[in-house]
């Protein structure tokens, strides 16, 4: 396989690893930080010669690998070794996507791994085995106790996720967004640190104040976009709404690091719209009205 084709897989195949590694960190912005690790460490071992016979399958085990590094790394959970045989009917794969990331968090990690593998991505157990490097009995009682917990936990009310922002990051972020409602991207880029970093998910990376002028160019151009102020996983964010759709949930979203009153990193999602499959989201400011431009 040449190193293009490799590349295409990785990207066709980034969707459904970001499922896994969402769900296994509850939270989509952590998932895509996991799956950025792992891909990285997928080409580093491809370039040292890794022998790879079953792709994604061989992806998947670096995904997990990463995942539980990150979960360790946190201290959120520990790995629960489990071999009961416990049978459990199969949860319907859109009751499962519609879970919320975090609720999966409340499962012991191999039970996670298990339903995640299963009934989200559609492995057998014996692939299960082999990505969470267990027997293929531990996978399947995994899969059965994974399943009655959270068919428990989704018949019980969902945590409220609240915007736990402080009022400084609450007020940078609402200044951030009314210059874009109001189409003043000069003022933006007035605010822009001097190593500022550009960060298009599944797309590109840039750093630099001048190299950067181009994003806002082009948002300035898209007349279909409207923007409000909101939450995404707790975190202070930017919606981005399609004015041609239903605008029912935001197309995608902005996240804003600052460094005292300037930005110095942001980081939208416009190319990575599986981010946004059941995440907790919430929108701030439901009164203002959007500038139409």
């Amino acid at each position: 396989m040449s190193t293009d084709e490799f590349e295409d897989r990785l990207k066709a195949l980034r969707p459904r690893l970001h499922r896994y590694c969402a769900r296994m960190a509850g939270s989509a912005i952590d998932g895509e930080d996991i799956l950025q690790d792992a891909l990285v460490k997928a080409l580093q071992a491809r370039a040292q010669g890794a022998r790879v016979d079953n792709l994604e399958g061989w992806l998947f085990r670096i995904a997990h690998n990463a995942s539980l590094d990150f979960l360790r790394t946190r201290s959120r959970s520990t790995i629960v070794p489990l071999t009961e045989d416990i049978e459990a009917a199969p949860m319907p794969e859109a009751d499962v996507v519609a879970i919320s990331f975090h609720t999966f968090l409340r499962l012991p990690e191999l039970q996670r791994c298990a339903v995640i593998l299963k009934d989200v991505l559609g492995h057998s157990v014996e692939e299960i085995a082999s990505i969470a490097e267990c027997s293929p009995a531990a996978a399947k009682s995994a899969l059965q106790r994974g399943r009655v917990t959270l068919r428990r936990l989704a018949q019980t009310p969902d945590d409220i996720r609240l915007p736990l922002m402080s009022d400084t990051a609450r007020r940078k972020m609402i200044a951030y967004v009314g210059l874009f409602q109001s189409g003043d991207f000069d003022a933006i880029r007035a605010m822009l640190a001097d190593d500022v970093k550009l960060d298009l998910v599944n797309r590109l990376q840039l750093e630099g104040r001048d190299k950067i002028v181009p994003y806002f160019t082009r948002y300035a151009e898209v007349m279909k976009w409207r923007f409000a102020l909101g939450a995404i996983e707790g975190q202070p964010a930017m919606l981005v709404f399609d004015s041609t759709g239903p605008m029912e949930r935001p197309a995608h979203f902005v996240l804003i690091n600052w460094s005292e009153k300037r930005i110095a990193r942001i980081r939208d999602f416009l190319f990575a719209p599986y981010v946004l499959e059941a995440i907790d989201w919430v929108r701030l400011d439901p009164k203002v009205e959007e500038r139409e431009r």
